[in-house]
């Protein structure tokens, strides 16, 4: 179950939200479940009584109490998750008293407790309304009500069989997540028929700026390319304080400015400033042919990756899965910007899903940090790969199934330290890895599936004698039986062609881990051993929808996903001072 609170000034007035339509006629049947006494007028199903009775009897100690009181209003929503049961008045009634009684607002045997009533009006929640001022005219102690009521929700979720949230209510878990938008930031967006709220659009517009960026001069720089206006708050003697970050808005009030806490705990200047401290590896700026395109970059970012996965893979510190979905992110972001239509949305989206699987208040690893922000930064130089069938879309296959693996690792982990909603953050950014891999991945596995079936039996009896020998039986047993064998079968007959040696290339292949947990283990050696070996895919001819896709690619650069477009980088290009033109 979730809970907010707020409070205000005007008793009828938050009456009349309650039974009212609601903001998007969601309140159906208000009706009162439960109150301070268990009589108090229930305007819902009583036709005499009215809003206003139900003020008076609520604020009666208020009046009593003859001072003013700023805020004498508190107002508090509980709701149960979606995929919970419907509970009934009975049981929100009880569960309305056991809040109360938790938050201060009326302790278990106290006679002079605050007057309050909780109104049920439909989808599975409740709204509890109470005045602050007690029967003996003093004011209820409500300093940390929110801490007691989440622990209090916590033993109703065990008791009633409701979806478990303790795993949010911990400070680790707010600590690392990204700030929510708040409602009037959800009402917004939705008005203007926004997917994303401003904030969240202007934290990935910030990260993606980060990205694999060397220092703050180049980070700024890319904020700039992007149109997001920034501050750099300083201290009297000069020093940096913290960041400001806002979209452009057309708004006469200006700009809606958020700090950098304010939209991500990574995103503060110091955290900011930690990871430009790890440094990165410069792409060189005269690299031999072909070592800076797009496809050469991504088998060398899978090739990262893979030694990351097997850094991670047995048991890692805080420390280093700290660093590891940081770079992740970073590596994911970059992927976003230079990734052909066809995965980006879903790219974008493993990218987001695992910012809550972030491990905070824990010092990321430096050399972890250094090895993904060094290889999201070759991406970024390395600019966008096209969505061709051959080369690029097995580089791109490649680099996505190395990176499914590991989202798996980070929820595996997270599991074990019992993070259970951290590690479904991760599996969902797998899933979202997965779908993109699919879209690359299947035109450039029917190719060698078809080559696959066309090799000489004596050829693929060679193979699977080589398979077999590098795996364990029953592993052995479910790649041959695998849609992808034939896949597999063709990249080793090529790979021995050009002078490899099958054996060598499995062993070393299948030595990685995570390979059980992979969908297809076929595929997943089959693009392992293509990078090692070097092996080029053959592109079939180009559709004339291919053909006219990358036309309109080259004419422009511009992101669909409602972000800040990130214009892609080349090097060498250090940063004028005048680019740097909005701090203060």
């Amino acid at each position: 179950m979730i809970t907010t609170a707020r409070s205000g000034k005007n008793t009828f007035k938050a009456l009349d939200y309650l039974y009212g339509p609601g903001r998007r006629n969601e309140h159906t049947d208000p009706h009162l479940v439960a109150s301070w006494d268990g009589f108090a007028p229930d305007p819902g199903r009583d036709s005499e009584a009215t809003l206003a009775q139900l003020r008076d009897a609520l604020d009666l100690h208020v009046v009593r109490y003859g001072h003013p009181v700023k805020k004498h209003v508190y107002h508090r929503m509980v709701r149960a998750d979606p995929t919970d049961r419907n509970l009934s008045d009975e049981e929100w009634g009880a569960i309305a008293r056991r809040v109360v009684a938790a938050a201060g607002i009326a302790p278990d045997g106290d006679p002079d407790g605050c007057r309050w009533v909780a109104v049920h009006h439909g989808d599975n929640h409740i709204h509890i309304l109470a005045t602050v001022i007690r029967a003996d005219l003093t004011q209820a102690r409500l300093r940390g009500d929110q801490y007691r009521t989440e622990t209090e929700l916590t033993e109703i979720e065990r008791e009633y069989g409701l979806k478990d949230w303790s795993g949010t209510r911990t400070p680790k878990y707010r600590a690392g997540i990204p700030k929510r938008a708040k409602s009037p930031e959800l009402r917004k967006a939705e008005r203007l028929g926004q997917e994303e709220t401003g904030r969240a659009r202007l934290r990935t517009g910030v990260r993606r700026a980060l990205a694999g960026a060397a220092g703050e001069e180049e980070f700024l720089a890319r904020l700039t390319a992007q149109g997001i206006e920034f501050e750099v708050r300083r201290l009297p003697s000069g020093d940096a304080k913290g960041y400001k970050f806002a979209l452009p808005s057309g708004d006469p009030g200006g700009p809606v400015w958020f700090s950098g806490s304010q939209l991500a705990a990574d995103l503060t200047l110091p955290k900011i400033h930690e990871r430009f401290a790890t440094g990165v590896d410069q792409p060189a700026p005269h690299r031999p042919v072909g070592q800076g395109q797009p496809d050469t970059v991504r088998y060398r970012a899978s090739t990262t990756v893979d030694h990351i996965t097997t850094v991670i893979d047995d048991e890692p510190q805080p420390g280093q899965v700290a660093a590891v979905v940081s770079g992740t992110i970073e590596i994911l972001d970059t992927l976003a910007i230079t990734s052909p239509v066809l995965s980006r949305k879903e790219i974008n989206q493993a990218a987001r899903a695992l910012e809550y699987a972030a491990v905070a208040r824990t010092r990321a690893a430096r050399t972890e940090v250094r090895a993904m922000r060094s290889a999201a930064r070759e991406l970024l130089y390395a600019g966008p790969t096209g969505s061709r069938s051959g080369e690029e879309g097995t580089a791109a296959a490649t680099a996505l199934s190395s990176l499914v693996l590991l989202a798996i690792i980070i929820a595996k982990w997270h599991a074990a330290q019992g993070h259970r909603h951290q590690a479904d953050a991760a599996r969902t950014a797998a899933d979202h890895l997965r779908a993109a891999y699919t879209r690359h991945a299947a035109k450039p596995l029917a190719h060698l599936d078809l080559e696959g079936r066309r090799l000489p039996e004596a050829i693929r009896d060679r193979q699977e004698t080589a398979l077999r020998r590098a795996l364990p039986a029953d592993q052995a047993s479910g790649v041959l039986a695998e849609d992808s064998w034939a896949a597999l079968a063709a990249t080793l007959a090529e790979a021995e062609a050009a002078g490899h040696d099958p054996n060598a290339l499995l062993a070393n292949a299948a030595g990685r881990r995570e390979l059980a947990t992979a969908d297809s283990p076929a595929a997943v050696l089959t693009w392992r051993i293509r990078r090692d070996a070097h092996l080029s895919t053959p592109a079939p001819a180009a559709t004339p929808d291919e053909l006219r896709t990358r036309a309109a690619r080259a004419r422009t650069t511009s992101l669909t996903t409602g972000t800040p477009a990130t214009p892609v980088i080349t090097p060498p290009a250090p940063v004028a001072p005048d680019q740097v033109r909005r701090t203060r």
